[in-house]
């Protein structure tokens, strides 16, 4: 069974899997976040195509760890998703990590242009890198 991490954006929704014995992150794609309907028609693709039994969503926090508006945003996405899909969903905190994506990205020589459209995926699989990291001994 693998985890499936998302990275709730305004744009972009990135989605990254783990590996079956939940060590490594790998990043999948991206997802516009709407319209929902056709947001749940691919995420649902996803999740039959994976043995899913964990979705984690990056929760955005201010860095002193208060909740701004796109925590808000998040909140309200995953209370939607909780009624349309069956697998548990947790939170994890987020902070940083599409900055880190960027800087992963540039220093992998990632043109500018081409950044944008794995920015999402590379954030949402760092993301599950730390939750990950988090589970080992």
């Amino acid at each position: 069974m693998r985890i499936l991490a998302l990275d709730h954006g305004t744009r972009r929704v990135g989605v990254a899997v783990s590996d079956e014995l939940k060590i490594i992150a790998q990043p999948l794609e991206y997802i516009p976040p709407d319209p929902f309907a056709d947001f749940l028609v691919r995420f649902k693709e996803i999740l039959g195509s994976q043995e899913v039994e964990l979705i984690l969503i990056g929760m955005p926090r201010n860095m002193d760890g208060s909740y701004g508006p796109a925590a808000l945003k998040v909140q309200g996405f995953v209370a939607r998703l909780k009624t349309e899909v069956a697998v548990p969903i947790k939170t994890w905190d987020e902070r940083l990590t599409s900055k880190q994506a960027n800087r992963y990205l540039i220093q992998g020589g990632v043109r500018r242009d081409q950044r944008k459209q794995k920015v999402d995926k590379t954030a949402a699989a760092i993301l599950l890198q730390s939750y990950l990291d988090s589970l080992a001994p």
